[in-house]
């Protein structure tokens, strides 16, 4: 066996290895959701499908949960935006305005996000009740537009810093101010990143759980990961078929996400990456 053969036998052998350890256990989530007894391994127990789990969790008023995913996507989604907006204006004034330590302010970001979330929630619960914004979508938002604007940040950087000064400049002489640059200019340049670093900062902030367990009390603003937590709790035991239909329901939207967008995703941090 020639030597090319053999490493195509262990690439695909890996790959395949890789694919079973990656996607083996939400297969499993799937199998438990569609039948009626989630110990059917047993010899004793019979392999019966149905879809009764995803029908009693869809139909029931008492799970909330459309109000979790409601949550979680309106959370997330402005989060995301506003990181993302917040990221091109920091990364523009960086890129083209020069003044004293600007090239510290994405070092001191990177440095604040490797603190872990433990060591800051206490002091960001009492913070909360100080403004009153415990179970409000606005006590998640801004903890998450924190938590992601280092990522954005250094993505528009990378983007930021490969387009031509001249542009700016050529438009400043033509009247145009430096919002209209921004926003006329740079950022349709710069849109693969954007549209990345806001897909990025969106599933982390889906998918977040220590923030939102901790600020949240009720299903008014407690999002998909805590609902599903706290599924147990709501009826004593542990429903193993309606736990499983929950988290295959709550992952679609992000699945879908990285399915439609999934090219523009890679293409937009390959771009940033080669041209940093």
């Amino acid at each position: 066996m020639r030597e090319e053969q053999v490493k195509k036998i262990l690439k695909l052998t890996g790959v395949a290895f890789l694919l079973l350890f990656c996607l083996l256990p939400f297969m499993w989530v799937v199998v438990v959701s569609l039948v009626k007894e989630p110990d059917f391994l047993l010899p004793q127990v019979a392999f019966d499908v149905t879809f009764d789990n995803y029908s009693d969790v869809l139909t029931s008023g008492s799970l909330h949960l459309f109000e979790y995913l409601r949550n979680s996507l309106v959370v997330s989604a402005v989060a995301a935006l506003a990181a993302t907006l917040f990221a091109s204006l920091a990364a523009y004034a960086i890129t083209r305005l020069k003044f004293p330590g600007r090239l510290l302010i994405p070092l001191v970001l990177l440095a604040f996000s490797m603190f872990p979330q433990i060591s800051i929630v206490g002091y960001l619960f009492k913070m909360m009740i100080g403004l009153g914004w415990i179970n409000t979508h606005a006590g998640l938002i801004f903890p998450y537009i924190t938590l992601g604007l280092p990522l954005a940040l250094w993505i528009m950087l990378s983007y930021f810093s490969e387009i031509s000064t001249e542009l700016d400049r050529a438009a400043l002489v033509d009247g145009a101010t430096r919002i209209q640059v921004l926003h006329k200019i740079i950022l349709p340049l710069a849109a693969p990143g954007a549209l990345s670093a806001t897909l990025l900062v969106f599933i982390y902030s889906f998918n977040e759980f220590l923030f939102a367990m901790m600020l949240t009390t009720d299903y008014r603003a407690r999002t998909i990961p805590v609902g599903i937590a706290l599924f147990e709790g709501l009826h004593g035991q542990i429903p193993w078929g309606h736990l499983m239909a929950v988290a295959v329901i709550s992952v679609v939207p992000v699945i879908l996400l990285a399915a439609v967008f999934q090219r523009k995703i890679i293409r937009g941090l390959l771009q940033g990456a080669i041209k940093g």
